[in-house]
């Protein structure tokens, strides 16, 4: 199955100030995560993003802040976005069959959401080069069982080309020429 964007949603999951620092290969998650927020609202794909306990952890790091969906990010305690009933709730009401993952961390709050949104019947694609763990290793483990479960792993430009669908657009070049060279 390919990603469409009129069927997709991204959800980023909790790249936030207090976490951020100890990941490997940070700054990559948030720059990958980025670009496909950018990519994402200008193909209109719906946006969400949850931040696990901000209170302690704090919340989205300023580098995406002025990305964030208007109403915000979806705060949760429990570490799977799917079994927040709020968070849920939300990825609900967008009516989008595939969830599009990026964020952290892969073995924890990545690994739960995605296997919990395939439990509610979701397509779910995590974006290898936009999810990490402190240790390299817990991300490794969590994409392999994560595609051991059923969760398509994918990279940031196939999302995109994907989504695209075709070359020789007027969209298709606006993005090439921002994002792609």
């Amino acid at each position: 199955m390919l990603m469409q964007a009129d069927r997709s949603c991204l959800l980023v999951i909790d790249i936030q100030d207090k976490l951020i620092p100890a990941i490997h290969q940070g700054a990559e998650v948030v720059a990958n995560s980025a670009w496909l927020m950018r990519i994402a609202q200008r193909l209109e794909v719906p946006l969400l993003v949850s931040e696990q306990y901000p209170q302690g952890l704090g919340h989205t790091v300023a580098e995406l802040q002025p990305l964030l969906p208007s109403d915000g990010a979806m705060t949760k305690l429990t570490f799977s976005c799917s079994a927040d009933a709020g968070c849920l709730e939300r990825i609900t009401a967008l009516h989008r069959p595939q969830l599009v993952l990026t964020g952290i961390e892969a073995h924890v709050c990545v690994l739960q959401t995605a296997l919990g949104l395939l439990a509610h019947g979701r397509e779910v694609f995590v974006v290898a080069d936009a999810v990490s763990s402190r240790q390299a290793q817990d991300k490794a483990l969590a994409l392999e069982r994560m595609r051991a479960e059923g969760v398509k792993i994918v990279s940031r430009e196939m999302v995109v080309f994907e989504w695209l669908k075709q070359a020789g657009t007027e969209v298709f070049r606006a993005i090439s020429r921002e994002f792609l060279r």
